[in-house]
């Protein structure tokens, strides 16, 4: 297991790193899931909360393998083997999600110990590198204490008081996304713009795709809860229309211009935000339909947020890491402003389809814009 060249041409990803992608579908789909439940049940700020709680050891564990992968991918058994490992623990980790949702007691029991053992295969392939690549020796050791310890204190995580779980929760995420910063000062691990760029766009479209099924799902289920199918119609239209429009708009600026040493912590923390979105946007959806049948104790205002919210999170992430840097003055007012009017178009009559057409007019916007030639975006 030595490092691999940063510039190798024609750099895709794996059908392993394809597979190990569609394990996460379960854990985003469950999370989403129970968002919707605490939603339509009223609990909004303990399920948003919880949602954000889950969501960060999901995105947290793919984010760790992908970047590993870019560096260190050999594809021999004992590599499958510990990947493999890992999908496991995602599985498990899918099973303890809903005692998180709890509002008398969040019980993280399964899926902390879920997420230690999806760690610890990474601690083992940290250590393999260490030993067989002697550049990177002191690099692949970091991540490897420092991932070990962190692994200890989610042990101790799980005994603490109820009073004290989402302070000390912040800090031990805290403690995890230090461990890259310290490491890479002993050396750079050298991942592959391209390669990094194509699992964040795969991903990007895998939690989109959920958002699409969740929501044909919870269509097809009101469809005999409703006197009239018009309704559902419209909303499958909506949640079409603004799926497409955040596809569109995620890949219009070139991802690997818009990451490099200095962006990349910046480039890859920031998507935690951008994925964690686009999965609370099909709870949005359900919230919707929940509202047409009746079944959400949610005020209009607030079921109109459940939608808007997710999608202006995802439109000011996307802004932020690839499109800002990659678009004229007008795309870089557009696109935050649209993120703005999103924000506050629940206060205004027929909130969510406003929602879409302004996601429509970005889309026109940037269709008639093209990105940056890559001398300027340099600039």
């Amino acid at each position: 297991m030595v490092h691999r060249d940063p510039r190798e041409p024609h750099r895709a990803a794996s059908s392993l790193e394809l597979f190990f992608d569609l394990v996460f579908v379960i854990s985003v789909s469950t999370a989403s899931s129970e968002l919707h439940h605490a939603l339509s049940a009223g609990h909004a700020g303990s399920g948003i909360v919880s949602y954000l709680m889950v969501f960060f050891a999901i995105w947290w564990a793919w984010m760790n393998f992908t970047w590993f992968a870019s560096s260190f991918d050999v594809d021999d058994w004992f590599y499958r083997v510990t990947t493999i490992v890992q999908m496991a623990g995602v599985i498990v980790l899918a099973a303890g999600i809903g005692p998180v949702f709890e509002d008398e007691h969040r019980d993280f029991t399964v899926v902390v110990i879920a997420y230690v053992v999806m760690r610890l295969a990474m601690i083992v392939q940290w250590l393999r590198a260490a030993r067989q690549d002697a550049t990177l020796r002191r690099t692949a050791l970091a991540y490897a204490i420092g991932i070990a310890v962190v692994q200890v204190l989610w042990i101790g995580f799980l005994f603490i008081p109820d009073a004290a779980t989402l302070p000390v929760f912040i800090v031990l995420m805290l403690a995890e996304l230090a461990v890259p910063v310290v490491a890479e000062r002993q050396g750079t691990t050298p991942w592959h713009p391209h390669h990094i760029t194509e699992r964040y766009s795969l991903f990007t479209l895998i939690v989109l795709g959920e958002s699409l099924l969740a929501s044909a799902t919870a269509i097809i289920g009101a469809r005999e809860e409703v006197d009239t199918i018009g309704p559902l119609v419209w909303v499958a239209a909506v949640t079409l229309v603004s799926a497409a429009a955040m596809w569109w708009i995620y890949f219009w600026p070139p991802h690997h211009r818009a990451i490099s040493d200095r962006s990349s912590f910046a480039y890859g923390y920031a998507h935690y935000f951008i994925f964690a979105a686009a999965g609370a946007f099909s709870a949005g959806i359900e919230v919707w339909i929940d509202d047409l049948t009746g079944h959400t104790q949610l005020p209009p205002i607030a079921v109109s947020f459940a939608t808007s919210v997710p999608i202006a999170v995802f439109l000011i992430g996307i802004w932020l890491v690839a499109i800002r840097s990659n678009a004229d003055r007008v795309v870089n007012t557009v696109v935050p402003l649209g993120a703005l009017l999103v924000l506050l178009d629940p206060v205004l009559p027929v909130p969510v389809t406003l929602t879409a057409l302004i996601l429509i007019a970005i889309v026109t916007v940037l269709v008639l814009r093209r990105p940056l030639p890559e001398e300027a975006s340099r600039g």
